[in-house]
């Protein structure tokens, strides 16, 4: 940590020592108070009677005498850096016992948006010294107009401040009660905020552990102990009333939380008050006590003892360390001591004694009063530094104190008040501008716009200290632009608060579980899923009546890494259209492809037009690959719902992801190809296989593993394939060897099977779909549709209230606005909270941080449901082969393509942790494909091609 060094001042420097009310600096009008000369009082004798200064040293000796209050700018900046770094060591939780800034979590997660409504108790302690105060704190929302709080304090006998714990918490008991008794509440329950302004240890928004005691405070049996468990025992022993403590806040928190919400939220709070601290909105992946990665958190800096490691030596003054010396906790809350308004006034009286010993003072005379400790009170110093107030009130403090003041005393006194003064709001400010760092650092902001909240009396009563803080601010990190808005009614309000937000936030939390419950399924539901599923693929095999339509293939057998040759592999599955060589030899597989867009045009035009597209992007790709006259055997992806009658026939039973193409349903789509091909002419092509996408996926890695006997696809659409025992299909002749299947189980459901887990929203999903009714299980698991789950429910969430303050925005009422490419973005572990905030404002949806962690929310759980159906349905499909198989135990791999699967952050290992629980007796590995749709094809083709050799043979 650097040590701030003690610096000579120049001139210009000494300029810097400003006045309030436009006075000329320090050291030039102290020159020309010595010119005029000190008037001669009656009866006392001269200077050099007396041996004393005369004027003009008098005013040198002052000048002599402040000259150790100035701190520089580059002092201020090392005391910046110096508190930055034990920040940043605390949050890390590196910082030893004895660090210098706690930076302790308040547990206060969310800051207000200006709905807070309904009535709150507020118990202030330790804000304002030797008193208690208690509020009642009507809150009216955003349309109701602001009411003022109702409020009584009651001073605190000393003997409570030094005395047993219990007493004192007997005593804020007996003031709650008596508050209440003058001001009867037609509520039997009420809920309290607990303002407790001493360094404490949070483990909860209500558990706080007292650490030290603070601002003259003494009371036993308190450190180490729970304030609010404390305080609740001393309501229950008063018995008058059942109040509920709700938060525990100091009085720090309560300052930025009741700021008034304006263009943006308040996120820092500073006080300066008897004693001072900041606090702030951190990033809780920041906070290494929470062992948080989302959200944020208010974190309590206690500043006051920033510089007992002595980094603050070097500033320190001779007064400074008498002061310390007297109090009551010498060596302690050194920073506070230089700021506090609990000190300030003490700085001074001992910087007046001591020049009044000099002789630079009231005659070299001194008064028992001046001499005595806590004499000079803040109020005295305010009063005395008030331009508005004039010499007279000065005259008035000092003749109390029993001084006699010459003419130019009380001018040189106020220059002392404006020396202790400065530096404390100079000091405050390298302090802020520390924190400011912090902020803007963490939120990686080149410039960082921001309302800090102020509150305590030093900034209530001294006419300059908030402008000197300002201008040092401004000095210290001109790449911040900070707003400074004064707490209104000292924290009360904010304490309020703070209890209303976390009203709120459980409501909406109540609100947010009972919407998401439907999508968290636990594993009875997936187990279910997984026997409905497999009756359903019992079924279908047999020709029943089922959701599923376990197409046969044609596919009879995965590559055994024989297969040698150049095929041509073509991919309709999308709006893109892929062609693709692929050369096959002992060294692996070599692909060469190039893409082909299908306009929306030709997507949903005639069938003729479609496959003519498809033949003109053939020969495009044969003429730029040299390929031009040669018939290469050809594989065709075709990424629809078909029933295959052959290898080389496949009828199409209906268009999907938004194809439309007329008369082509119920037809042989590869029909359809050679007749395109033949109106080309000039085009040989060899048509070999029709492949589903999901069968060239377990094709393609079925060449690098031979245990991969399943595909499965998770991208737009979804869907499954598997080896299949050839006994068990009913619509394929012969009892031996195996057929690949084709699921196409994303219809599965639609016989109404999957009723009881389908939602409100997902039935939305569907009846804005180009197929109402159909493709229920594709609809709750594809990335075609997730996004517009998600959206439903951010919507459904807005009404309630629970998002975006409950405006709807045009925004969001946009269908398809939210693509499932964001689910994975906003889920990734990697982005902070801020990243999924600036997704989200992409998309015009203006959101808090809690807006934020609540799209997250909904995001995982939609997701999350999508991989667990996704994970019950390989269930299924494992089970089934091993029992066909009669096996104790299998072992197969599954090939998986699509976007989704591939891309979000979870899907993948809650779809394995699934299969994992609900088929315990498989070992499955998970195989990602590389371009399975291409690749896949023309390894089907391969291994047609290598059958039919071996049949000829």
């Amino acid at each position: 940590m650097p040590h701030i060094e003690r610096e000579e001042l120049t001139p210009e420097e000494s300029d810097q020592l400003l006045l309030p009310g436009g006075r000329p600096p320090l050291w030039k009008h102290m020159e020309s108070i010595g010119a005029v000369g000190l008037q001669q009082r009656e009866g006392v004798p001269s200077c050099s009677q007396k041996g004393l200064p005369c004027p003009s040293d008098s005013s040198e000796l002052v000048l002599e005498c402040l000259q150790q209050f100035k701190v520089t700018q580059t002092q201020l900046q090392q005391i910046q850096t110096s508190l930055l770094g034990s920040m940043e060591q605390a949050l890390g939780g590196q910082a030893s016992p004895a660090s210098t800034v706690r930076m302790l979590p308040t547990y206060v997660g969310s800051t207000p948006h200006g709905t807070e409504q309904g009535d709150f108790l507020v118990l202030e302690l330790g804000a304002t010294g030797a008193s208690l105060r208690v509020l009642w704190v009507t809150l009216m929302g955003t349309e109701g107009h602001r009411m003022e709080p109702r409020s009584q304090e009651f001073v605190i006998p000393p003997e409570v401040m030094l005395g047993p714990g219990q007493q004192l918490f007997d005593f804020a008991a007996h003031c709650l009660s008596e508050f209440l008794d003058a001001f009867p509440v037609s509520t039997q329950d009420l809920q309290l905020g607990f303002s407790f302004s001493f360094p404490c240890h949070q483990t909860g928004l209500d558990r706080s552990t007292l650490i030290s005691w603070t601002k003259g405070f003494r009371c036993s049996g308190v450190e180490g102990h729970d304030v609010v468990q404390l305080l609740r025992d001393a309501i229950k022993r008063q018995g008058a009333y059942n109040i509920d403590v709700v938060a525990v806040v100091n009085d720090t928190v309560g300052t930025m939380m009741g700021c008034e919400p304006g263009v943006g939220p308040c996120e820092v709070g500073l006080v300066v008050d008897t004693g001072t601290n900041a606090c702030y909105m951190e990033e809780a992946r920041h906070v290494a006590v929470l062992d948080e990665d989302r959200g944020r958190v208010c974190v309590s800096v206690e500043w006051g003892s920033f510089g007992d490691d002595e980094a603050l030596g070097p500033v320190l003054t001779t007064f400074d360390h008498a002061l310390d010396r007297e109090s009551l906790n010498p060596g302690a809350q050194r920073f506070e001591k230089m700021i506090g308004g609990l000190y300030l006034g003490e700085l001074v009286r001992l910087v007046l004694a001591h020049l009044a010993q000099r002789g630079a003072l009231f005659g070299g005379c001194t008064s028992p009063a001046l001499l005595s400790r806590g004499s000079i009170l803040l109020q005295h110093v305010t009063e005395m530094e008030d331009p508005l107030a004039g010499a007279a009130r000065v005259h008035a403090i000092l003749q109390d104190l029993g001084l006699s003041v010459g003419a130019s005393d009380a001018e040189l006194v106020r220059y002392v008040c404006t020396a202790v003064f400065t530096r404390a709001a100079r000091l405050c400010a390298a302090a802020l501008a520390a924190v400011l760092s912090r902020l803007q650092h963490s939120r990686e902001q080149q410039m960082l716009q921001i309302a800090v909240a102020t509150g305590g009396r030093v900034f209530e009563r001294h006419p300059s200290f908030l402008s000197i803080l300002q201008e040092t601010v401004m000095l210290l990190v001109p790449e911040c632009d900070v707003s400074f808005i004064p707490s209104v009614d000292g924290g009360g309000r904010g304490v309020a608060m703070v209890t209303a937000v976390a009203a709120r936030l459980a409501a909406h939390r109540r609100l947010l579980e009972e919407t998401l419950a439907p999508f968290r399924l636990n594993r009875e539901q997936l187990a279910a899923v997984q026997a409905q599923m497999q009756e359903a693929m019992a079924k279908g095999l047999q020709g029943e009546a089922s959701s599923l339509r376990m197409l046969p293939t044609y596919v009879r057998a995965t590559p055994d890494g024989s297969e040698r040759g150049d095929f041509l592999a073509l991919d309709l599955g999308g709006t893109n259209f892929r062609v693709l060589l692929v050369r096959v030899t002992a060294g692996g597989v070599q692909i060469t492809s190039q893409v082909y867009s299908i306009p929306e045009c030709v997507a949903q035009g005639s069938g003729q037009q479609l496959f003519d597209h498809i033949v003109d992007c053939i020969v495009d790709f044969q003429q730029k690959q040299g390929l031009s006259g040669q018939s290469l055997p050809l594989g065709f992806t075709f990424s629809f719902p078909c029933r295959q009658l052959g290898l080389d026939q496949g009828i199409l039973l209906n268009w999907t992801k938004g194809f439309n193409a007329s008369d082509c349903e119920g037809q042989d789509v590869v029909c359809l190809l050679r007749e395109a091909i033949g109106r080309k002419q000039a085009v040989k092509l060899n048509v070999v296989a029709i492949v589903n996408d999901t069968v060239g996926t377990m094709m393609s890695c079925g060449y690098e593993d031979p245990r991969c006997e399943v595909g499965l696809i998770v991208g737009t659409g979804t869907n499954a394939c598997y080896m299949e025992e050839l006994r068990n299909v009913a619509s394929v002749a012969g009892d031996s060897g195996h057929m690949c299947i084709n699921m196409e189980w994303g219809a599965f459901g639609d016989d109404g099977s999957l009723g009881l887990l389908r939602t409100c929203f997902d039935a939305n999903v569907d009846q804005a779909s180009i197929n109402p009714g159909k493709q229920s299980f594709e609809k709750m698991i594809s990335g075609m549709y997730l996004g517009e789950i998600v959206r439903h429910i951010l919507l459904h969430l807005t009404s309630l209230g629970v998002l975006f303050r409950g405006q709807q925005t045009q925004r969001l009422q946009t269908r398809d606005i939210f693509k499932t490419k964001f689910l994975s973005e906003i889920e990734s572990d990697s982005l902070a909270l801020r990243q999924v905030r600036a997704i989200l404002e992409d998309l015009g949806l203006p959101l808090t941080s809690d807006d934020a962690l609540i799209v997250l929310e909904v995001c995982q759980a939609v997701s999350q449901r999508a991989a667990q159906l996704c994970g019950a349905g390989v269930a299924a499909v494992v089970e089934k082969i091993r029992e066909n198989r009669g096996l104790e135990e299998l072992t197969v791999s599954v090939g998986v393509d699509g976007t989704l699967y591939k891309l979000h952050p979870h899907f993948s290992g809650l779809v394995a942790a699934t299969v994992r629980e609900l088929a315990p007796r498989c070992a499955v590995t998970f195989l990602q494909s590389e371009d399975g749709s291409g690749k896949g094809a023309a390894l089907v083709t391969a291994v047609a091609c290598r059958l039919a050799q071996m049949d000829h043979v």
